[in-house]
Order: structure tokens, then C-alpha cells, then sequence
């Protein structure tokens, strides 16, 4: 049979359903199913999938701490060689699963562990030091070259065999750094690049510095007293029943909501559908979150000019970079055509 592999994927690969489906319970399978045919095509004879884990997105990071457990125990009735999750491309919410599942198999069963996903996915941030993580694409049409990766890795955590750079095996720089032995000290290397780099030619740097948005700071507010006021909130502020169904982690929207003619919010007008925290105080009064309360009293005094009769909401937690943009353009483009001259923006 060669390596044992216990293999994750979401409700959607496992061919349970969409979004309709994202709180589906954790379940075992014998064998493989969904992307865990092109894994296992790639082991050949080296290594098996014994069986499949499908557990869907929403009822996963909902019910973290339990579904976590769930796994576990699935796992450990296997006792596998190697855990793989994934791939999760971009996919929020599948990649927080497969990032938290990883850890969690990592550290209380000390089981190698692989998976795979964009690298502006959230769980790669949250997660990449835990698991080796191959790079893919930020969609499933990169599935085929995602399986090649994360099956050969697989293959050489399975057999023991000393795993290379990421830049050799495609995964993550996850933080691991090891002494090796260069033919040429590092002073000579160094200038090497210098030269290379002032010639034109393309250069790998041996030391890669993280890169950081800059945003300039806005100009800024000449008379608050006469200023129209917009609340902009992360921390997931929703009307009672949350209408839009924002999801309570790696949200793929935003609400617009008015609270015109609210002067006090409670817990018969609104809520919380973020995930990330106790929502038991927020729920008690959402101006915890939003002061919409202490703005309206602002307002009816004459301390600021006006409160702007709608606030935006979304959920960060675990929220993609890609989306988080997404939602700040159009939302910066609403406050733009309604006159609005400042915002508070709000988290948890």
C-alpha cells in the first residue's frame, strides 16, 4: 500500500453542494473523492488514500473548536503517514479550514501535513508556518499543477526524504531558516548581485523583505461641525436577522444599511455576524460597535454637521485582500457621490 494519506476537502469538492450546502457536518469516506482522483493519479503506486474528510466551509468556521475535534478523531482512527487539505485556491473560508485543520493535525498528532492555496488567500497568512503550503493559483483552473506539487511533496514527507527550499518544492516560505554551505562567502555573492543588478539582469535575492501597502494620509477635516460623517465597519454590524446573509468568516460581500430615523441601536433592530469574537455584548447593543447613539447626539448638538443616513458593513475576519479592496472601491465610490467628508471606521 506504500504511504497512508487521510485527504480534507469542503462540501463543494465533495460533491454534497454550493453555498446551499456550507453547513454541512464533518463525515469520513472511504477512499477518494473529488480532487483526491487527481492526487492519487499522481501517487501511483507509492501512496493511498485511504479516506476522504468533507466538511462544509460555513459549518467549519462557525464551530471551529468542535468541528477541529471531529476531525481529529477521523484522523487518528486512520492513522495516516501524511494529511493532506485542499487545495483551497482562493476560496476564504476553504482555506482557513484546510489552514486550521493543518496546525491542529500538526501539533496534536504530529502527522506531516500539506495543502495548498492562493497566496492572498487569508488562511496563508494565518497558517503558512504551520503546514507546508504549496502556492497555486487564485482558481481551481490551476488544479492540475496544484496536485502535481502537492503530491510530490507528500511523496517526500511520507518517505522521510529531506525537504528542499520553497523556491525547489513550490510551498511557502514559512519562516524556516537553516545554515547551508556556499562555494562562495557572502561578501562576494553580494556584490555579484550588485553587479548583476546594475548590468540589468534578473537577480533572486537571498534574503526577501516583506513589502507593505503605503497609503497617504487624507487631508484633513477643516470644520468637523459642518462635516457629514459615514460609519464604516469590519465588525460585522448587520440589521437584526442579518438580511444579506454576510458570512461570519471570509466575507464575499458588504451591506449597505439605513439607520435613518434610528437614533439607538438594540437587540430588536440589530446584530453581529461576525464570527471572531463573543458576540453576546454586541448583540446586547450594537452601538458597541457602531456608535450610532453617541453620532446622533453629536449630530442633534451641533458637533458635527451630519450623520450620513446609511453605514457599510462587512465581517474581516479571515476576509481575502483581494476583496477587502473590492469592497473599499465601491464603498469609497457610495460615500463619494453622497457628500460624505469623513468616516469612522470601525472594528471588533
Amino acid at each position: 500500500m506504500g504511504i497512508k494519506i487521510v485527504h480534507y476537502i469542503n462540501q463543494f469538492y465533495g460533491g454534497i453542494g454550493g453555498e446551499d450546502k456550507a453547513d454541512y457536518a464533518p463525515e469520513k469516506i472511504s477512499g477518494v473523492k473529488g480532487p483526491g482522483m487527481g492526487l492519487q493519479a499522481a501517487f501511483g503506486d507509492k501512496a493511498t488514500i485511504s479516506s476522504t474528510i468533507i466538511c462544509g466551509d460555513s459549518y467549519f468556521n462557525e464551530n471551529i473548536d468542535v468541528a477541529t475535534g471531529v476531525i481529529l478523531e477521523m484522523i487518528k482512527e486512520e492513522n495516516p503517514d501524511v494529511f493532506i487539505a485542499g487545495p483551497a485556491f482562493n476560496a476564504g473560508r476553504y482555506g482557513v479550514a484546510c489552514g486550521a485543520v493543518c496546525k491542529a493535525v500538526s501539533e496534536s498528532l504530529n502527522i506531516p501535513v500539506v495543502t495548498g492555496m492562493y497566496i492572498e488567500n487569508p488562511g496563508a497568512d494565518m497558517y503558512k508556518k504551520n503546514a507546508y503550503m504549496i502556492e497555486t493559483t487564485n482558481s481551481a483552473a490551476g488544479m492540475k499543477d496544484a496536485l502535481a506539487k502537492v503530491a510530490a511533496l507528500a511523496l517526500k514527507l511520507g518517505s522521510g526524504e529531506a525537504i528542499g527550499t520553497p523556491e525547489l518544492e513550490g510551498y511557502m516560505a514559512r519562516g524556516v531558516r537553516r545554515n547551508i554551505f556556499c562555494e562562495d562567502r557572502g561578501a562576494k555573492r553580494a556584490v555579484d548581485m550588485l553587479v548583476q543588478k546594475l548590468k540589468g539582469e534578473k537577480i533572486t535575492t537571498e534574503y526577501p523583505m516583506p513589502t507593505f501597502d503605503r497609503v497617504d494620509p487624507a487631508e484633513p477635516v477643516k470644520d468637523v461641525r459642518k462635516a457629514k460623517i459615514a460609519i464604516v465597519s469590519s465588525g460585522g454590524p448587520v440589521p437584526k436577522g442579518n438580511p444579506d446573509h454576510i458570512e461570519s468568516s471570509s466575507a464575499s460581500k458588504f451591506g449597505k444599511y439605513s439607520i435613518a430615523g434610528i437614533d439607538d441601536l438594540t437587540p430588536e433592530n440589530g446584530e453581529t455576524a461576525h464570527g471572531g469574537y463573543d458576540p453576546v455584548y454586541a448583540n446586547q447593543d450594537l452601538d458597541r460597535v457602531i456608535p450610532v447613539d453617541i453620532l446622533k447626539e453629536m449630530e442633534k448638538s451641533g458637533e458635527i454637521g451630519s450623520l450620513h443616513d446609511f453605514y457599510y458593513s462587512t465581517v474581516g475576519n479571515g476576509t481575502s485582500v483581494n476583496n477587502s479592496k473590492k469592497f473599499a472601491a465601491e464603498i469609497a465610490k457610495d460615500l463619494l457621490a453622497a457628500n460624505v467628508d469623513a468616516v469612522i471606521l470601525t472594528s471588533t
